[in-house]
């Protein structure tokens, strides 16, 4: 495979498990569409094209030093230029590739959060509440990001002539997908029946010998579960602390997220909704496994790094 078969393969992937489903993701790139035509010629040339066709913009190919078939692949959760000089001493390594974003990925990371709404409404929250819950914090967050040295790490791949791509929000919703089936399927009764299952799981099996498996954050262990979404798993990064009380009207009792800050975990509390975190870097880990196992069925070898829990499903 070459690097841009790999990359259109998580988009596709991506798609396939995202809670709008492939139509509406196609609606919402159709409504990019629309807009970039709209523009000014001159406000089209800083439109980002790549925008038109991909959906999860905090996803890139960063660097492409050597287009050649790709053979073997080094993972990782973060990707820094300790990652990159490892690549580059072992000498065999044809692509690298991080789960959290880089460059113009970190850059872009409020513009995928308008699928928070989408989720939020696919678990009963009006979607005109959800949108106006997510709008202003999809701001403070793209605020938030514009301070940082967005490129210090490309630069350092391309000093070294690394292939760079990382995988973000696709990975991410192939976890929240596959939690989904998972809990629905199973359907725990209390939080304590919840936290079994999730260490069933081998990534958070793994995670908990490690002392960051899943834990309750907000109930109690013989607290009914009620209605479990996963609501703080996907979409780029947390959401509006002010959602809880309006996912609680609308019946939710249990969120499983990835982590969770204090104003959040208050915030729920305070809406009387359970809250167990299954993980952060574990969650990751399952969802880029759930990528790479794709790429190990075709033949190319993985080398986890940088706190990737690799777990392999493809035999």
């Amino acid at each position: 495979m070459t690097i841009k078969e790999i990359f259109n393969l998580t988009i596709q992937m991506g798609q396939s498990a995202d809670f709008r489903g492939e139509a509406g993701v196609a609606k919402f790139l159709e409504r990019k569409k629309k807009q970039f035509e709209k523009l000014s010629e001159e406000a089209k040339a800083d439109f980002d094209k790549e925008s038109l066709e991909n959906p999860y913009l905090d996803s890139r190919i960063h660097n492409i030093a050597d287009d050649k078939e790709i053979k073997k692949i080094m993972a990782g959760i973060d990707i820094d230029g300790a990652e990159l000089l490892i690549a580059k001493q072992l000498g065999d390594i044809d692509l690298v590739i991080g789960h959290h974003p880089l460059g113009k990925a970190l850059a872009n990371l409020g513009d995928v959060m308008e699928l928070q709404s989408d989720v939020l409404s696919y678990y009963g929250v009006p979607i005109n509440i959800a949108e106006a819950l997510t709008f202003p914090r999809m701001s403070e967050v793209a605020r938030g990001v514009s301070a940082s040295n967005h490129f210090k790490v490309i630069d350092e791949a391309r000093l070294l002539g690394i292939n760079l791509m990382n995988t973000h929000t696709p990975c991410d919703n192939l976890v929240a997908m596959f939690l989904k089936q998972k809990i629905e399927e199973a359907n725990p009764e209390r939080l304590e029946d919840l936290i079994t299952l999730l260490k069933e799981i081998p990534e958070y099996n793994e995670a908990a010998k490690l002392g960051a498996g899943p834990k309750i954050f907000a109930g109690a262990s013989d607290n009914r579960c009620g209605r479990i979404v996963l609501t703080e798993i996907t979409g780029g990064t947390s959401g509006s602390p002010k959602a809880y009380e309006k996912m609680a009207q609308a019946g939710i009792g249990t969120i499983v997220g990835m982590h969770m800050s204090e104003e959040h975990k208050k915030e729920a509390e305070a809406a009387s909704i359970n809250v167990v975190i299954a993980g952060h870097i574990s969650s990751d880990s399952l969802g880029m496994n759930l990528f790479l196992d794709e790429l190990e069925k075709r033949g190319i070898e993985i080398l986890p790094c940088s706190g990737l829990i690799r777990i392999s499903r493809a035999k």
